[in-house]
């Protein structure tokens, strides 16, 4: 027993002797990263190369995320790349006169619409310059095409796959499970569109659920099919036969109704580079990615006190201080920081979230509201801005919003779960209380509530709504009544928003960033400056390295059922009274 309690010592000693020697290599690899940097060059005759084939696109990641992020893949860290930063390198390689054009990977991209609607208007404004964009991939999804389409040719491997048959959105019910293991959901809700906690108490959509979720769906595929057929020249009645038929079974299919340029093998796809570039078949392609492209820029107006303070929203909304979420603490702060800065002229808020926390949202529409009355506050509404994201929005001077973006559910709800038969039936476990009060165990979750409880409980919600309601009308110079119609937490895309008085122009941030310029009469002297500040890629992936391995381990073993444990795990965050999207919609 001895010699085996030593072995088992000798073998945990080497395993943290392991962990600690990778962790002090991280940090000599990220301390040279961060301090010996070479200065770039961009060779004559170049391609900037944009492969995010697999990676997900989030608003902004540090400076250094592309570069590097093959180490934090290794450990968990998640595969991301920045929109701002795409979008600042496109912007270098069409006025850098070595890079001569781009070559793109997208296939496995995980993005939104409104995200990839706003890469290809970039990539749009790129191919003004007469400058090449070639797409090639093994496989594509729809939001990976979507995005290539936009390329000059696109090319697809002989036996890969395209996905091109529309949108389809799928919602997870739990009521079965909760029947199952004898936990009972109360609900608090107002409107019939806050289809939120129908996940909890149903076991398929609402018919009003279904009404809306087909209204967005449609009119963002619609959307999508309008931008390919513009950018393949197809006609587009004949693109949506092609798509609602599925026409396209094979890669030969593809090409026949014109969604690849070809099909070829990648060194056929480096030969056409080669030839474009006029160089021998031989040599070799000169290539950079964004990370380097966007290390030679020097920004411009460094010096303008004309400064536009862009303040990026991203994730769930939840009180306190918490990094990854639109935390009430930090965000407040960031807001009132900007507000009181002479330097800073406007205030733009990207807003990409499908709500929470109603009281974290009520502190962040105060700083709102209060940067407004010093000076102009604009709201640039991203992928979806639901709900709380929303409610956060509402103070704005004027709201811009893409075609495709999610938002409106302007409702609230409450949800509570009383496990009272789980304890006792199903695990032999009773409670017993002793009290001061009448309620002094309120909402006690290990037995059945009152009907005082619910009543105060409901009472809540409503007040909630109509100061919801009164924070939209105010904020959109609207009566309540006229929100109301727009309201009962109905989802609606930017299209459709626009329309009904909920957003006020259709664009992108950049787009956001230009009107708040105008509104100060900038010209083109102005410094556009971003908030929070992100960690360098090697402190940030030390701060979640513990986190990100559990979620890749749990990833490793559950495989696709992953995204039904992420939504359990998220059953915490809803307990209490949400400003939340209808549901969280898995847009396949």
């Amino acid at each position: 027993m001895k010699f085996l309690g030593n072995v088992l010592a000798v073998i945990v000693g080497l395993i943290i002797f392991t962990v600690l020697s990778i962790l002090v290599s991280f940090g000599i690899i990220g301390m040279i990263a961060a301090s010996g940097k070479e200065e770039v060059t961009v060779k004559e005759n170049t391609v900037l190369h944009l492969n995010l084939n697999g990676r997900t696109i989030v608003e902004r990641t540090s400076d250094d995320d592309l570069d590097l992020s093959f180490f934090g893949s290794a450990f968990g860290q998640p595969n991301t790349a920045g929109l701002v930063n795409l979008k600042k390198a496109i912007q270098a390689a069409k006025t850098n006169e070595s890079i001569k054009g781009i070559y793109l990977n997208t296939g496995m991209v995980m993005a939104g619409q409104a995200n990839l609607l706003e890469l290809r208007e970039a990539f749009e404004d790129f191919k003004t310059s007469g400058k090449f964009i070639l797409a090639y991939d093994e496989a594509y999804t729809e939001g990976g095409y979507y995005l290539a389409s936009v390329a000059d040719e696109i090319y697809l491997n002989p036996m890969g796959g395209i996905d091109f048959n529309g949108f389809s959105s799928e919602v997870l019910f739990f009521t079965g499970l909760f029947e199952k293991i004898g936990v009972k959901p109360e609900i608090f809700r107002v409107g019939e569109f806050k289809s939120a906690v129908e996940p909890f108490i149903l076991k398929k959509m609402s018919d009003e659920n279904r009404l809306q979720t087909q209204a967005f769906l449609s009119d963002i595929n619609s959307n999508a099919l309008k931008g390919i057929a513009e950018s393949r020249g197809i006609n587009l009645d004949s693109l949506m036969r092609t798509n609602n038929q599925m026409l396209v079974h094979d890669p030969e299919d593809a090409v026949k109704y014109s969604l690849m340029t070809g099909l070829a093998y990648e060194d056929e796809i480096h030969a056409k580079l080669k030839e474009k570039l006029g160089i021998g078949e031989n040599d070799e392609i000169s290539t950079i990615n964004a990370t380097k492209l966007n290390s030679t820029v020097r920004s411009n107006n460094i010096t303008s006190k004309n400064r536009i303070a862009v303040i990026i929203a991203e994730g769930d909304i939840v009180s306190g201080n918490a990094e990854g979420f639109i935390s009430s603490e930090k965000f407040a702060r960031e807001i009132r920081k900007a507000r009181k800065d002479e330097n800073i002229k406007a205030i733009v808020l990207r807003v990409n979230s499908p709500g929470g926390s109603v009281l974290a949202s009520e502190v962040i529409w105060r700083e709102m509201s209060e940067a407004k009355k010093a000076k102009p506050v604009y709201v640039s509404m991203g992928e979806v801005a639901a709900s709380g994201g929303y409610y956060i929005s509402a103070p704005a001077d004027t709201i811009v919003a893409q075609p495709n973006t999610i938002t409106g559910s302007i409702g609230i709800f409450g949800l509570w779960f009383n496990a009272e038969e789980l304890l006792n039936d199903k695990m032999g476990i009773t409670t017993d209380v002793v009290e001061t009060g009448e309620l002094s165990d309120f909402m006690n979750p290990t037995r059945e509530i009152t009907d005082v409880e619910r009543n105060i409980m409901q009472t809540s919600v409503e007040k909630g709504y109509e100061t919801f309601i009164s924070r939209v009308a105010e904020g959109r110079g609207m009566s309540p009544e006229a929100v109301k119609e727009v309201a009962s937490g109905r989802v609606w895309t930017g299209n459709q928003a626009i329309e009904r008085g909920l957003v006020d122009v259709l664009g992108s941030l950049d787009d956001t960033i230009e009107l708040a310029a105008d509104r100060i009469n900038a010209g083109d002297d102005y410094r556009v400056v971003y908030f929070p500040q992100k960690k360098p890629w090697f402190e940030q992936l030390m701060s979640d390295f513990g986190q990100n391995v559990k979620l890749k381990m749990i990833q490793s073993e559950l495989g696709e059922n992953f995204a039904i444990y992420k939504q359990v795990q998220k059953l915490r965050e809803y307990q209490g009274i949400q400003v939340r999207m209808p549901a969280d919609y898995i847009i396949k």
